[in-house]
């Protein structure tokens, strides 16, 4: 029998105008299992070029950076799947780096396509983990903020409201999931609350992301805050989410 090949490593681009800072963040990842460093940008401009001569699976994209901030990358990147070096579809995804835990910047660049955040004095582990969870679809925002960040922009009115009528796709109980995610929650967290399996939740949250169009569980939580599915400082069940929504709907 053949023996298995392995798995092709996750390829990242690391993007940071302070060279000592990206180096650091280079090593790092070189050392990680299955991690392989595709290339560097020292701002915006570079990144997305980088993004697409080397196709890379995730960008490490810092925010503040001269010539082009982050954000701006981000927006060209996510929106260039056809012109990468992999073909129609292959958008890496984009993590943001930042030494503020709300940094004003953070939930724009959510908005625009990033799979979400990580500060840049995290624990090294946090730094593989968000690339290996990024690189699988999923969505990694720091722990300390992920609620705070979320409720505070929530906050801010973006110049295009998604219609709430976009959720009615959903079954009831992808709505209940959706409320969840939105608060934070894991999924074996939401598999425990709503007395399900976690291979069950996994299934609806795929269902979900799909019926939407939404990249991963962040666009989610963002689409459930434009949308007053979920408001931001209170806390309700997900009948009472629903409750209410019927009744702002009459």
């Amino acid at each position: 029998m053949t023996p298995a090949l392995p798995p092709d490593p996750i390829r990242v681009l690391v993007v940071d105008d302070q060279e000592l800072v990206r180096s650091g963040f280079c090593v790092i990842l070189e050392a990680a299992d299955g991690i392989t460093v595709a290339g560097e940008a020292a701002n915006g401009v570079q990144a997305v070029a980088a993004a697409q001569a080397l196709a890379p699976d995730v960008v490490l994209m810092d925010i503040r950076m001269p010539e082009m901030d982050g954000l701006a990358a981000t927006r060209l990147i996510t929106g260039a799947g056809a012109s990468t070096a992999a073909g129609a579809g292959a958008v890496p995804r984009v993590v943001m780096l930042t030494t503020f835990d709300l940094d004003a910047y953070v939930y724009d660049a959510l908005r625009a396509g990033a799979s979400g955040f990580l500060l840049k004095d995290a624990p090294r582990q946090d730094l593989i983990a968000a690339v290996r969870c990024a690189a699988a679809g999923d969505a990694l925002l720091a722990p300390s903020v992920t609620r705070r960040l979320i409720e505070a922009f929530a906050r801010r009115p973006p110049e295009t409201l998604p219609a709430p009528s976009l959720l009615a796709s959903l079954t009831g109980r992808e709505r209940d999931i959706l409320l969840l995610l939105a608060r934070g929650r894991s999924n074996a967290e939401i598999a425990a609350e709503l007395f399900v399996g976690e291979a069950t939740v996994k299934t609806h949250v795929g269902h979900l992301l799909a019926k939407l169009q939404l990249r991963d569980r962040v666009q989610a939580v963002i689409l459930a805050y434009e949308t007053g599915t979920v408001l931001p400082g209170i806390a309700e069940t997900p009948s009472q989410s629903t409750a209410r929504l019927d009744n702002e709907r009459r």
